[in-house]
């Protein structure tokens, strides 16, 4: 009985001592491949002129990759691109013409870009009816955007600034089926509302509108209103006393106008 259990012992101990060898010798056998590969990377790299360490920067030797590359001298001044909105016009002709030729691409892409550009006058009518200034705070006239993301509607975005020290009101107009969604959550969810613990937020009106009031400690007040069926108007009022001082700024706003703008019923 003995000599049985000591031959297993013996068994158990070869076949262990078998694995651990066959690992050390995997292992080392992985390390001497990786530094023949590095020895060949380093030669390589000395014959063609590369970094001794054989790690290349991502692009890093590509041409005009970066400032300062391959002795250039770094940008320091120019006036960046000019704004130019598509020719609503201009790509009407183009596009009429081109499929009176059979150029059939070429007027699909000249309608979308008349599109594009029948977007961004509406959305430059919208900006240019919000107030100059709301309760106090100034237009901040570099803020001023309009950018359209597509065609057909959707994706456009309209913003305005409004600021007097640190007290600050930004305003955006949309387009936006998520934040709507989002919005119309709010609003359709009353069960949400009452247990939702902490009072962070409710439902508000703003001209006969209904809409939504957050507030959180760190980023102030937010008012979103959706305007019809597909844009909504949102404010965010920093550094704003009360609840009842960001309603007045957003009273100040035509949400009738906005929205007959917007062709929205």
């Amino acid at each position: 009985m003995k000599s049985k259990i000591l031959l297993t012992a013996m068994l158990l101990a070869s076949i262990s001592f078998t694995g651990i060898a066959q690992g050390v010798v995997g292992k080392l056998k992985q390390k001497a491949e990786q530094a023949a590969d590095r020895a060949v990377d380093k030669k390589i790299n000395e014959k063609v002129g590369g970094n001794q360490s054989g790690t290349n920067p991502p692009g890093g030797n590509l041409p005009g990759n970066g400032p300062g590359g391959s002795g250039s001298p770094a940008n320091t001044s120019g006036g960046g691109l000019v704004v130019t909105p598509p020719n609503v016009r201009e790509n009407m002709a183009e596009a009429e013409s081109s499929y009176k030729a059979g150029r059939y691409s070429d007027a699909r892409y000249a309608l979308k870009q008349a599109m594009l550009g029948v977007e961004m006058e509406i959305g430059n009518k919208v900006l240019k009816s919000l107030p100059e200034s709301v309760v106090g705070l100034s237009k901040k006239a570099d803020a001023d955007q309009v950018t359209s993301m597509g065609y057909g509607w959707v994706g456009l975005t309209i913003h305005r600034a409004y600021a007097s020290g640190n007290k600050q009101l930004n305003v955006t107009v949309a387009n936006n089926s998520a934040w709507i969604s989002a919005a119309n959550m709010y609003l359709s969810n009353t069960n949400y509302a009452a247990t939702g613990g902490e009072q962070n937020w409710k439902q508000t009106k703003v001209k006969g509108y209904r809409g939504i009031i957050e507030y959180n400690q760190s980023s102030g007040y937010k008012l979103s209103v959706p305007i019809g069926q597909s844009s909504i108007i949102v404010w965010e009022g920093i550094n704003f006393a009360s609840e009842q001082d960001m309603m007045n700024a957003a009273n100040v706003f035509d949400l009738d106008g906005i929205k007959n703008k917007l062709g929205e019923k």
